[in-house]
């Protein structure tokens, strides 16, 4: 892959559970994972990122501002779409030469710390070369781990039910906040028998979802230690998507598989989709609807269960220059001109002063906005749920085995011995 900030590959971002995109790698550093030095004091770091290439123009061009007000930091680029990037990350970390900043995410956070890959960005706060006032909704404390801090906010999302708005107005359907899992079950009937599409595009792999259901009963899909429910508790989720995929309330797992990387919602196999709120631009590219975002479903009229999640930005405890390093960070979470060049790509400005710098002006980012504001007013907002060391391989199972159970493969009893066997090695790793 070419380095710097010419991109010629090109990559495609697939939207998998929970999560989003981040930077990648320079060719070439010193010993230790660092950047390298030059003898007139010019200082160059390496930064990485998963995504696809329109994610990589909107970064490069602010990889420009910075080295404009910073002209003796460079800075060397390089993406992935998400898999290949955590194959090329593990790699480079496990031979010491991670890169000196990358983007991150919250299952991956306890696992990098254990192998001792992330540098505590608590002392460049200290030192004043990170500021971590003025985030939005708790964001601040979002990447903190056991009293440090590993990872900086620079977008915040949430769950949502996306829908296609004439399928759901032909439904008649109209989704509140406090619906409850009963009307949702409802209106997935409704969008089959009035228009002949199957209502959602299917729940068999979405661990996101299945930790806000969780948390709307008083459980949650990860605690600090492990799984925060039992097989049982599975065998009930993954029933329940069975049957729906039979009744045609879900759409068919094999037609979702053929259309891939297009959505079954943009495909018109089904009326709505879950997923993060700012992945609403990709069905807008990809279909000919209307599209809208609709309130999680609730189990008592109340709690959702939701939180922000967040893209990361963090460091390499290997770094030859971590107060460049703080000073890149800084930069991309508070420069009001970084949120005007990103917009709504990595989700909604961590700070309020890139929140209020980009206002959008289209219908469907201005949604987005207009649906995170609507779960602060509403005080359905809470913390995020721990995430163990080996979380990451557990999404992945999830997602995987889910995927299986949907085409045939697996019958759901052998669906959940198997993910919990998976996840049992994981977390005791």
């Amino acid at each position: 892959m070419q380095q710097g900030k010419g991109v010629e590959r090109r990559t495609v971002l697939k939207a998998a559970g929970a999560s989003l995109a981040v930077t990648g790698l320079g060719a070439t550093a010193t010993a230790c994972g660092g950047g390298s030095g030059s003898g007139d004091g010019t200082v160059t770091i390496r930064y990485a990122w998963w995504g696809a290439e329109d994610r990589a123009r909107r970064i490069n061009k602010t990889i420009d501002l910075f080295e404009k007000k910073y002209p003796k930091i460079k800075v060397k680029t390089d993406f992935q779409p998400y898999p290949d990037f955590w194959k090329k990350f593990n790699t480079q970390a496990s031979g010491g030469n991670p890169p000196d900043v990358f983007q991150n995410a919250i299952g991956f956070l306890r696992k990098y710390d254990a192998k001792n890959v992330l540098l505590d960005l608590k002392e460049q706060v200290k030192a004043g070369n990170l500021r971590m006032e003025g985030f939005r909704a708790g964001l601040d404390t979002f990447g903190e781990i056991d009293g440090k801090l590993l990872g900086v906010p620079v977008g915040s999302n949430s769950m949502a039910l996306v829908i296609d708005k004439p399928v759901y107005a032909r439904a008649g359907i109209t989704p509140d906040m406090g619906w409850t899992w009963d009307d949702f079950d409802e209106a997935m009937a409704r969008v089959r028998d009035r228009t002949g599409r199957a209502g959602d595009s299917g729940m068999y792999g979405v661990m996101y979802l299945y930790d806000l259901y969780l948390r709307q009963n008083g459980k949650a899909f990860f605690t600090e230690d492990g799984l925060g429910f039992t097989e049982t508790d599975l065998t009930r989720w993954w029933t329940k998507a069975e049957k729906g995929v039979r009744f045609g309330l879900f759409a068919d797992p094999k037609k979702v598989a053929q259309i891939k990387p297009k959505s079954a919602l943009s495909a018109e196999l089904a009326g709505s989709e879950f997923t993060w709120d700012n992945f609403t631009v990709r069905y807008t590219s990809e279909g000919k609807s209307e599209y809208g975002l609709a309130p999680i479903p609730t189990t008592d009229g109340k709690r959702t269960g939701q939180y922000l999640g967040s893209l990361m930005l963090s460091a390499s405890k290997r770094t030859q220059h971590p107060v460049e390093v703080a000073k890149f960070i800084d930069f991309m979470v508070h420069d009001p001109e970084v949120a005007t060049i990103m917009g709504y790509d990595r989700g909604v400005p961590a700070t309020t002063a890139q929140y209020e710098a980009y206002r959008p002006t289209d219908p469907v980012n201005k949604a987005i906005a207009a649906y995170e504001e609507s779960l602060v007013e509403a005080g359905v907002l809470e913390p995020i749920t721990p995430h163990p060391n080996g979380a990451d391989i557990c999404e992945a199972a999830f997602l995987r085995i889910g995927e299986e159970l949907g085409l045939g493969k697996r019958s759901v009893a052998d669906a959940v011995e198997q993910f919990f066997n998976e996840s049992k090695t994981a977390l005791s790793s």
